[in-house]
């Protein structure tokens, strides 16, 4: 009986195999493409029926072991002398012989169901899923499941220093909470729960004017705002009547952290020390200091007298007086953002007036061309349509793109730093953008035909201060790229006319002989190993992951620029 299976499953390997078998084979190659996975399929007499192509990515063995009718065990020996095992195997001393092995391997191929996962490098996991079916045949599924090993290290690294972070929140001896930007708290410690005799559920979620009276919670707010908006250290001082009738003065710190979009609220509350000394804070409050990434910062000291209180120094501070009269359009539908943006732009000076769309745009470009009336900047939100940005480019203006929120909160901070990147860069009267304009010393060529993609990356570029350029198809980025020769690539794959593997080889084709490399960079959308092996069959150095971040961005340029490092503009 079992010859005749082995015959059945054997006949397979003849020279006379009928279409259904062909046929067969090709759809379970298709499965396993479909599945990034490999698949070994054997009979009860251990004898395989089916092994696809994908098991020579996992282990480089000879191809007559994968051939139906070939014997499992001859498969698994093969494997051995790959040498690629579990590296906890190979750290053991006394490791087991080969014919141990195979009897270990055999053993866990007959159980009815079995699951490993095996590291077989510094970064590589392999998981092997066995089936023994009731029948006696056997189904082995072989997957790398690295990207998702990666992703589960570092989720347990992140909550291993979230717990960490909280351990450290929660011992230190004063009050500490931390607001997101739309003002409601997020963290709060021990302290801070028993200074106000509260739980954090009771408080993260929530606002300060479901927790104080309106009048407190209007002073906090007030001062929250700020922060957030101009990024200066705030430093209040409070009466406090404790529960007992006891009084006391404190000092209240608020710094804001994270990144434009994304920023945080962090603020601690001391004691005032009990002999009546003030703090070095308010002696020098007045004073303007100069961070560590040279921007300024004025401690923010409000009184009790609205009308005494001194108007925040940063913007003056950032801004010279010859920026006064300089005219700016915002585009947003957002009324909100619309009415904080014009209150901010009137109160430093600038002339400023806004429109709700593209054609309220188009037609006041129209209009002030033909007025000979000179823009200088353009504020636009970016859920409005790309012909916003393309007007900007028909008219010659310089263009900030931002969300509502960044355009009601953080719009000094950025229109500042334009202003001052691009004083710094030419003459006066000279505000043209160069980060995408820019021809000379390319720093950064950018394939990306996905229009929203593009803004990520020009946003990202622009704000770390590279010179870049975007090319929307595989042609014009092998133009741009003999053109301007940047000092790095960022090539997306999947491009029209030709795709990114294909323009990185034209690329490289057209270096060879000169003696440069530039080096290319993938940006792919998912990990899959085989997108990886194209990329660098196709020439690219490196391949990063969407979305991308700044952060992200900075680490390749430092890996691949060690001895050219590309230059932030100044």
């Amino acid at each position: 009986m079992s010859a005749g299976f082995e015959k059945a499953d054997t006949s397979s390997a003849s020279d006379a195999l009928p279409p259904e078998a062909d046929l067969q084979t090709v759809l379970f190659d298709a499965a396993c493409d479909s599945l990034s996975a490999a698949f070994v399929i054997y009979d009860r007499n251990d004898l395989l029926i089916f092994a696809s192509r994908q098991v020579m990515e996992f282990f480089p063995v000879p191809e007559d072991v994968l051939r139906p009718g070939a014997r499992l065990r001859d498969f698994l020996g093969a494997v051995y002398d790959t040498g690629i095992r579990e590296q906890t195997l190979l750290r053991e001393a006394g490791s087991l012989s080969r014919e141990d092995w195979l009897s270990q391997r055999i053993a866990s191929h007959w159980r009815e169901r079995f699951e490993s996962v095996e590291r077989h490098d510094a970064d590589r996991w392999v998981r092997f899923l066995k089936r023994r079916l009731p029948n006696g045949y056997g189904v082995t599924i072989i997957s790398d499941i690295s990207e998702a090993r990666k992703r589960e290290e570092q989720w347990r690294y992140d909550l291993e220093r979230v717990q960490l972070t909280e351990d450290i929140l929660d011992h230190l001896p004063f009050p500490l909470f931390v607001k997101d930007r739309n003002l409601a708290y997020v963290a709060v410690n021990k302290a801070f729960c028993e200074k106000y005799q509260t739980t954090p559920d009771e408080v993260l979620g929530r606002k300060s004017g479901d927790l104080f009276s309106p009048d407190i919670a209007k002073r906090f707010e007030e001062s929250d705002r700020h922060v957030l908006e101009t990024g200066e250290m705030s430093v209040s001082r409070q009466r406090q009547i404790a529960r007992d009738g006891t009084e006391r003065d404190i000092v209240s710190r608020k710094h804001r952290i994270g990144k434009p979009g994304r920023y945080f609220l962090v603020s601690t509350m001391q004691d005032l020390p009990r002999d009546g000394d003030d703090l070095d804070e308010f002696n020098l409050a007045s004073e303007i200091t100069t961070s560590s990434n040279q921007t300024y910062r004025r401690a923010y000291v409000p009184v009790p007298n609205a009308s005494q209180r001194r108007e925040p120094a940063a913007m003056e501070a950032i801004v010279p007086e010859n920026f006064s009269g300089r005219k700016i359009l915002v585009v947003t539908a957002d009324l909100a953002a619309e009415t904080a943006a014009l209150r901010t732009l009137a109160k430093y000076g600038f002339e400023a007036c806004s429109v709700r769309g593209e054609d309220e745009e188009e037609r006041f470009l129209e209009i002030a061309s033909s007025s000979g009336i000179s823009l200088d900047l353009l504020i636009i939100d970016n859920q409005m349509g790309m012909r916003c940005l393309e007007l900007t480019e028909q008219y010659g203006i310089p263009a900030l793109v931002m969300d509502g929120f960044q355009i009601a909160n953080e719009l000094t901070f950025q229109i500042a730093r334009h202003f001052n990147r691009s004083g710094r860069g030419g003459t006066e009267g000279d505000w043209e953008i160069t980060t995408t304009e820019e021809t000379v010393g390319l720093q950064v060529l950018v394939a990306e035909d996905n229009d929203i993609n593009q803004i990520v990356f020009t946003q990202i570029l622009e704000g770390l201060g590279y010179r870049h350029r975007i090319a929307a198809t595989g042609e014009e980025v092998v133009r741009l790229w003999a053109e301007h020769r940047p000092q790095i690539v960022l090539m997306d794959i999947s491009l029209p006319v030709f795709n990114g593997f294909e323009a990185s080889r034209l690329i490289r084709q057209m270096e060879e002989g000169q003696g440069t490399r530039t080096p290319i960079i993938g940006v792919l959308t998912q990990a899959f190993e085989r997108d990886r092996a194209e990329c660098a069959k196709a020439g690219m150095d490196d391949v990063i992951m969407k979305p991308v971040s700044p952060d992200i961005l900075e680490t390749v340029f430092q890996k691949h620029l060690v001895d050219e490092p590309i230059k932030a503009q100044i």
